[in-house]
């Protein structure tokens, strides 16, 4: 080859690695720039994962709208009324207070946070298994006396774990260097490696190596259930501080009505005293019992608003702002159906423990602490690894030529003898305990679960009774009121007994909405002891409660041989 041939070589040899560095320096540059993300950025695409898991996982358990979110309501009730923009004085219904107390409540958010960092911990064990890149850019400069020299380079590698517990890792480096003293031009050296490792003894196989990941799938079905259990039992307590609200205040009602009455009764024995056609006695009395119910209303008042911000504490509102709750709740409460509930409890029972969502959790812990018993196990084997390593290193200045006799490749296995694994035998040995703890645990839910059972059943029927004994109770003693004056006009009956009649009307009354209260209270504890409560846009709601299947048909008796099909005596042949 001629020296002009051998110069036009070097010259495009030279462009060639000029080119290469280019590229491999651009590729590295621009994934650095892509890897990069704002603060904001990350927090978004971290919760656009874990609402896409929630919500699945909502959906695939059929637990209601799946939409889930951590994010505060900024037009929430509390806010405007913060910012003044509402007035509080609108009366609220049960519905409204349910969204009230989901959006100010601490605790709500609280479980709302939990059930996000499983579904977080869940992004991670994935992202465990997936391929993952890295990569970084140096820069340097060094020298002695007056001799300087410049570098610089990037890597780029990828890295992916599998099932079997093998694991490949591969990189591609460039570097640059120059000598800043002779003013010489960048010399450029490339690089690639691979290593794969695989485990033969201990840690092989999907069942031990993916545990954390199954671990990580299960949690978050669990704190989904949580959640979802957390909100009916939430639901279910806002709706019983609210009924007994609506109760108090309808106690101040009725002493409210019970003063009126006998303020006027004691104005009226006040004038026929005067008249001389009355006894002191009597007007004594009218009156005593006025100055009674009239100190009896302040105090019913001041519990009520006492009562009331200890409520809007409850909801997470300002205590200054007004509280008004909605009075037709009461009266459609009075109108639901007193028919009695027919459920077998055996019935109700295989339900419940079929559908509970905290009890479906412990039974499933069970399985859990199985698979942490092989694992555990798994743990106390030898360790055998094989490697694999492969590396190749271009020529001083030429980094496109990455020749495989300029590479360096080797195969090792390294064996770890089991000659001491207490830490090991000391985890395995807890794992069969807490094997037995979740084993005792599932027992102990499934009694506590018959036992509310049983409770809430003999609780429904018994307020349902007292519901209609009070209704009862109320009717006569209006009667009686009724029947009292009539006679108090006719001279047949004095003031004590019309006092003694408005006074067992006004602990009839307080009595019968108690009683309704309680019996729907009881109703609401059957459904969510069953799993049948419900809290949607239209507030509590229940499914139908099961009904026995029934029997199957019985089979027809098989037919007489002499009667056969296809025999001769066959009826119609």
């Amino acid at each position: 080859m001629s020296r002009l041939d051998t110069g036009t070589t070097v010259a495009r040899n030279s462009g060639l690695c000029r080119s290469f560095a280019r590229l491999v320096a651009l590729a590295l540059v621009f994934q650095w720039f892509a890897a990069c993300k704002s603060a904001g950025e990350h927090r978004r695409d971290a919760d656009r994962a874990v609402y896409e898991l929630v919500e699945a996982r909502r959906a695939e358990l059929h637990l209601g709208d799946p939409r889930f979110s951590i994010e505060p309501d900024p037009n929430s009730l509390r806010q405007k009324l913060l910012r003044g923009e509402a007035s509080g004085t609108e009366p609220i219904s049960l519905v409204e207070t349910l969204a009230i107390a989901a959006e100010n409540s601490r605790e709500y958010q609280r479980q709302k946070e939990e059930l996000y960092l499983a579904a977080l911990d869940l992004t991670l064990e994935r992202w465990n298994f997936a391929i993952q890149k890295n990569g970084s850019l140096s820069a340097a400069m060094f020298g002695v006396g007056d001799q300087a020299v410049a570098e610089g380079g990037g890597s780029f590698g990828l890295s992916k774990l599998f099932g079997t517990g093998a694991k490949i890792v591969g990189d591609i480096g460039l570097g640059l260097t120059r000598s800043l003293s002779r003013s010489d031009g960048w010399n450029p050296i490339a690089d690639i490696g691979l290593t794969i490792t695989q485990p033969l003894l201990r840690g092989f196989g999907e069942d031990i190596v993916k545990e954390p990941l199954t671990q990580a799938e299960r949690d978050l079905v669990y704190a989904v259930r949580s959640f979802e259990r957390f909100r009916r039992t939430f639901a279910f307590d806002v709706a019983e501080r609210y009924y007994e609200q609506l109760q108090r205040l309808d106690a101040v009602k009725n002493q409210e009505a019970n003063f009126k009455n006998l303020k006027e009764l004691s104005d009226r024995n006040a004038e026929l005293t005067k008249a001389g056609r009355l006894s002191d006695i009597e007007a004594g009395q009218a009156r005593q019992n006025e100055l009674r119910s009239g100190n009896q209303l302040l105090e019913a008042r001041e519990g009520l608003e006492f009562n009331n911000d200890q409520f809007k504490l409850f909801l997470g509102l300002p205590t200054k702002s007004p509280l008004v709750l909605d009075p037709g709740e009461l009266v459609e409460l009075a109108h639901q159906d007193l028919g009695a509930i027919e459920l077998d409890e055996d019935l109700a029972t295989a339900f419940a423990l079929a559908h509970r969502l905290d009890h479906l959790n412990t039974v499933d812990a069970q399985d859990d602490a199985k698979r942490k018993v092989a694992v555990a196990k798994d743990r106390l084997r030898a360790e055998l690894t094989p490697t694999l390593r492969y590396a190749s290193v271009n020529s001083d200045g030429e980094p496109a030529d990455l020749r495989f006799d300029n590479s360096v490749w080797s195969v090792e296995a390294e064996l770890k003898l089991p000659f001491d694994r207490l830490p090991e035998r000391n985890a395995y040995r807890q794992s069969l305990i807490a094997l037995d703890v979740a084993v005792r645990e599932a027992d102990r839910s499934a009694d506590e679960i018959r036992a509310e059972l049983r409770d809430s059943l003999r609780r429904i029927d018994t307020r349902r009774e007292g519901w209609e004994i009070q209704l009862v109770a109320v009717a006569l003693a209006e009667r009686r009121i009724e029947s009292t004056q009539l006679s108090l006009e006719a001279g047949r009956a004095s003031t004590r007994d019309l006092l003694e009649a408005q006074e067992s009307l006004l602990s009839a009354q307080n009595a019968a909405t108690s009683a309704l209260i309680d019996y729907t209270l009881a109703k609401l504890g059957l459904y969510l002891d069953m799993e049948l409560l419900r809290v949607d846009e239209r507030g509590v709601t229940a499914d139908e409660l099961p009904v026995a299947e029934a029997p199957a048909p019985e089979a027809p008796a098989p037919p007489d041989e002499a009667n056969a099909p296809g025999d001769a005596n066959e009826p119609g042949r």
